[in-house]
């Protein structure tokens, strides 16, 4: 017994030594580096629905808690407030709700400010400081679009966007590096990532960049005169094809999966992954919407139905406009008015790693009993009183004309 509870204060004892470890050393990086006295912006661009984290990379020693403020435009009016006192408690400045989307999807550890799942409407500046409005350090975050993204296939013999220089500026784009092989064991695919940046000597100076002249293209260093050129080219992905063996623990041989392939046609039961596994029914005709668990847009992800693999080369959104079955940008995978033919096992790679499996069922659309306020009911009571009233009024007709020809008659016989 007392060894027990001497092995649990020592464990107790590492914690916070780990825990106070790792305050000082936040703190020793917060000594070394001085806050800039001219406030500069960090320029950052991703991609919409990723997630990006913005460290607080300065700030005085006596500060223990920071507040970050949004701005879309430098120096406006608008600005909304985030701070994580009383646990990611939100306070807008002057009751005035801008962004109110971004409220809901930040949060903020160890002084960094993290935003889950971005849109373009989060583009614009986000600065660290304190409650009484003191600022120590900026960014500069442009998000930029995934709808209307160019894809270029690169096994079909496809290629990326050539640079374009005008006069005052040039566009490029700038890719990040090849994904992982979203399978393993068979043929896969790999994306790259590209965002737009402009190359310009006419940058605003409070804007500091990785690389002298070159910022990305919603930056708001970019002059006004030259953001139309910039929102015009769009950002690319790029895809190949790729083969990567699978970890022995992970997955049986090829040999195996042959194998169960055949006694699967025989109608035995098949080799299924030892994965976790969602049992999911859905109306016919609806809508349905599949996400890979823990799955983010920069992660290398596919999707298997059964023993068909739905590649990009052909499942990609925008390859057909006439697709009902789709993966988009974001690596969802949509179906559009479910068939009964939608039925099936579906399977989710990630990283190069089976990670998650899906049994769809389908099924009728449920009746639902009719209601006196419902819509449908009052259109339909609506609809059977105007018909009412319609052959009323023509059965009066007819017989006030029938009278009317009768009382014209008989003065004429006379």
């Amino acid at each position: 017994m007392e060894t027990g509870l001497l092995g649990a204060a020592l464990l107790l004892c590492m914690a916070d030594v780990l825990h106070s470890f790792a305050i000082e050393e936040k703190e020793d990086i917060f000594k070394r580096m001085v806050c800039p006295a001219f406030l500069m912006f960090d320029n950052a661009a991703y991609l919409a629905d990723m997630t990006f984290e913005l460290p607080c990379n300065c700030k005085p020693e006596e500060v223990s808690n920071v507040v970050w403020y949004f701005q879309k435009n430098m120096g406006g009016r608008e600005t909304t407030v985030l701070t994580d006192f009383s646990g990611n408690m939100v306070v807008d400045s002057g009751h005035i709700h801008v962004g109110s989307d971004v409220l809901k999807r930040f949060t903020i550890r160890m002084f960094s400010l993290i935003v889950f799942r971005a849109q373009v409407s989060d583009s614009g500046h986000y600065l660290c400081g304190t409650k009484k409005g003191d600022f120590f350090y900026g960014y500069d975050v442009d998000v930029q679009p995934s709808k209307g993204i160019t894809v270029a296939f690169l096994d079909i013999g496809q290629h990326v966007q050539d640079d374009y220089t005008g006069k005052a500026f040039s566009l490029f784009t700038t890719f990040w590096d090849w994904t992982k092989c979203d399978r393993c064991g068979v043929r896969g695919e790999q994306r790259r990532i590209g965002l737009c940046y402009m190359q310009s000597t006419r940058l605003h100076p409070r804007y500091r960049t990785v690389l002298p002249n070159v910022t990305s293209c919603g930056s708001r260093a970019v002059p006004l005169r030259l953001q139309r050129s910039g929102r015009r080219w769009k950002p690319e992905v790029a895809i190949r094809s790729c083969m990567t063996p699978c970890p022995q623990e992970d997955n049986p041989q090829e040999g195996v999966q042959a194998i169960s392939n055949v006694i699967y046609k025989l109608g035995q039961k098949p080799w299924l992954p030892r994965i976790p596994m969602q049992f999911y029914k859905h109306p016919l005709g609806k809508d349905l919407v599949i996400a890979c668990p823990r799955a983010r847009p920069e992660h290398a992800v596919a999707w298997d139905k059964d023993s068909v693999r739905l590649y990009r080369s052909r499942y990609l959104v925008g390859v057909n406009k006439t697709m009902r079955v789709f993966i988009d940008h974001g690596n969802h995978l949509h179906i559009r008015r479910v068939r009964f033919s939608d039925k099936g096992t579906y399977f989710c790679w990630r990283e190069g790693k089976l990670v998650a499996g899906l049994r769809l069922r389908v099924s009728y659309p449920a009746q639902r009993r009719r209601s006196l306020d419902d819509p449908e009911t009052i259109y339909v009571f609506k609809a059977i009183g105007v018909s009412y009233v319609l052959t009323a009024a023509i059965f009066i007709g007819v017989h006030v004309y029938r009278c009317c020809w009768r009382v014209l008659r008989c003065p004429a016989r006379s």
